[in-house]
């Protein structure tokens, strides 16, 4: 079942490639807990097909990076990425999209978290295997409190509909 407004975040990791290693985060990747991560936060997550695929890479990511401040303006503490893709993959992406420090590129190797959220999707077809849908979500405090999931396109999953929301 897909998560819904009002639902807290399941149980989970996710893990990020970190650049610079600091107290309690090695250099590589490391493995968090979804619901520690979120723990007194408010977050706004973004999910995506996949790294370095056209919509994701050319309209989706680029859209965050550009509106993190105006987001963070509206008390926003942190913006998640979570895509189907290894830490090393979403690292290079990251790196890539000039996102570091920007936006959190949160790795979702074998899609458990996306299924876990009931967002997962099947992309064999195009030869990807599972993924995750186009979505994003506004969670406070490990609740969700707005969620955008695309049915065709990019229409409501984008930075400029999420400012919109936040009012």
């Amino acid at each position: 079942m897909t998560i819904q407004i009002g639902d807290r975040l399941p149980a989970g990791t996710l893990s990020e490639f970190i650049e610079t290693e600091t107290a309690g985060c090695s250099l590589g990747p490391n493995t968090f807990e979804v619901s520690e991560l979120a723990k007194g936060k408010k977050i706004v997550i973004f999910g995506l097909p996949g790294a370095f695929t056209p919509t994701c890479s050319a309209q989706h990511v680029p859209g965050y990076v550009q509106n993190a401040e105006a987001l963070k303006a509206k008390g926003v503490d942190e913006i998640w990425c979570i895509s189907v893709n290894d830490a090393f993959v979403m690292g290079a992406w990251g790196r890539d999209q000039k996102s570091t420090g920007i936006v959190r590129m949160m790795a979702d190797g074998n899609g458990a978290y996306s299924k876990a959220l009931g967002l997962d999707a099947d992309f064999s077809k195009h030869g990807m295997g599972t993924r995750s849908k186009r979505y994003s979500m506004l969670v406070e405090d490990g609740v969700v409190k707005q969620l955008n999931v695309e049915t065709a396109g990019f229409e409501v999953s984008g930075a400029e509909k999420m400012l919109e929301q936040l009012g």
